[in-house]
């Protein structure tokens, strides 16, 4: 019988997986693969954690589905007070949704909700930055900087303004730090004045990289500018921790390592650490208490926002990952995972190794010295994560550092619970995939 699924990839045949335990996904035929990157970034505390399974079941037991617009439960209550109490000081309250496109989405609106509240509805664009990437949902696409994944959706995309990146191994300005004295940061002052600032709502950006960029990790006083440049012209700062949020930097939101706090925050993924789908936004009370003055409301028309298995889900994964101290885990063994994996650099084809916590990014590139990336057709990365895949490992590649389409790198985020034998076998396995591809193109290490 043909496959019936459409797939992400088309031509691929892809394994089955039949089972999933620890930092572990097994297929159908009982082999074993490390899940080196937690699915996409999702997966944090491991897989086949029986209280958060057993939390989904009891709620569902209790009530499965009301509607958010008529009823809430005590699960949705109790996802937003963890949350809350993981957040950043002067965050006030949760909207519970169903991932992270669709956080996106609703931080989108609360910025078009909070500028009409202030009188101000000339105010509707969002300045994102080129190499991020915000979500799948058309909003969420506007406001991202993935070239690659824009280019066959422009027609539909919304006239949003877009900055560089705080890219220092790639300067866009072609500076070094410090002396580039934030060149990054005040491109988007330049943007605010081009667009003339009564037509900007708010800047969205990730504090630190995920897949568009492989983990940039921007210098320490950037996000201190940001914040003045969004105060001084009365827009939002919305910090997108979807991949970065409840752990994974070795910090409860990356944010929190630069001593900000931004007005909207957009998390999933770890939220939920695979276990269902949920994503959330969490709002700061200067928003609330602006959007309550005139008492607004905010349609989103998502049927499953608020659901309560799902946030019964959120609520276990969040209760795990503070009992079992997995941010300070993350924090804690930064250091060995990055010298382990510095161990990367004595390959011709690395040429930056980035992140923060379990968040690390390798770049990859055809010449050390002047930075060259791999033609386009070589699919490099590719071929790294293809070799990773036949030694029993999954993780991922991504490209466009370079001009938006070339430039590949390789992405590991691996569970929060990972055992140091584990973290070591991850880099033995990527240290032989790195070889075996080097061979393939002709580059011995």
């Amino acid at each position: 019988m043909p496959d019936p699924v459409y797939h992400k990839t088309w031509g691929r045949d892809y394994a089955v997986a039949a089972r999933a335990e620890g930092v572990y996904v097994f297929d159908a035929d009982g082999r074993a693969y490390l899940d080196a990157v937690g699915g996409s970034f999702v997966v944090s505390i491991g897989h086949g954690v029986r209280e958060v399974t057993d939390a989904m079941m009891e709620q569902a037991r209790q009530v499965s589905f009301p509607y958010v617009g008529d009823f809430t439960t005590e699960a949705e209550l109790e996802l937003a007070r963890q949350v809350l109490s993981m957040a950043p000081p002067g965050m006030a309250k949760v909207f519970a949704v169903s991932g992270g496109s669709e956080a996106n989405e609703v931080a989108i609106k609360l910025a078009r909700k909070y500028q009409l509240a202030r009188g101000r509805s000339s105010r509707w664009r969002i300045v994102g930055r080129w190499q991020s990437y915000h979500g799948a949902t058309l909003g969420a696409m506007s406001a991202s900087g993935h070239s690659k994944r824009r280019s066959d959706f422009q027609p539909y995309l919304l006239d949003f303004p877009h900055i560089g990146p705080p890219y220092c191994y790639r300067c866009p300005w072609h500076l070094e730090y410090p002396s580039c004295r934030l060149a990054c940061a005040d491109d988007l002052e330049v943007a605010i004045n081009r667009h003339g600032a009564d037509s900007i709502a708010a800047f969205i950006c990730e504090p630190i990289g995920g897949a568009a960029d492989g983990a940039v990790v921007p210098p320490k006083e950037y996000f201190g500018r940001i914040r003045e440049i969004c105060d001084h012209y009365d827009i939002l700062l919305i910090t997108d921790e979807v991949i970065t949020g409840f752990g994974r930097t070795g910090a409860n939101f990356a944010v929190d390592h630069f001593g900000v706090v931004p007005d909207l925050i957009t998390c999933g993924k770890g939220l939920g650490s695979g276990y269902a789908p949920i994503g959330a936004v969490v709002i700061h009370d200067k928003v609330v208490s602006t959007l309550e003055s005139t008492h607004g409301s905010l349609f989103t028309g998502y049927t499953y926002s608020g659901h309560p298995i799902a946030c019964a889900a959120g609520t276990a994964v969040l209760q795990y990952v503070k009992r079992h101290g997995l941010v300070e885990r993350a924090r804690r063994e930064e250091p060995w995972l990055r010298e382990l994996i510095g161990r990367m650099e004595s390959h011709p084809t690395v040429g930056d190794i980035r992140g923060k916590g379990f968040l690390i990014g390798i770049e990859l590139v055809a010449d050390e010295q002047s930075k060259r990336p791999f033609p386009v057709d070589a699919q490099f990365g590719k071929k790294v994560v293809k070799h990773a895949w036949d030694l029993g490992m999954v993780m991922r590649s991504e490209s466009g550092t370079v001009g938006g389409v070339a430039g590949d790198h390789l992405l590991l985020a691996p569970p929060l619970v990972t055992s140091r034998d584990d973290l070591t076998k991850m880099c033995s396995i990527l240290d032989q995939a790195l070889t075996a591809a080097e061979h393939e193109v002709s580059l011995g290490s």
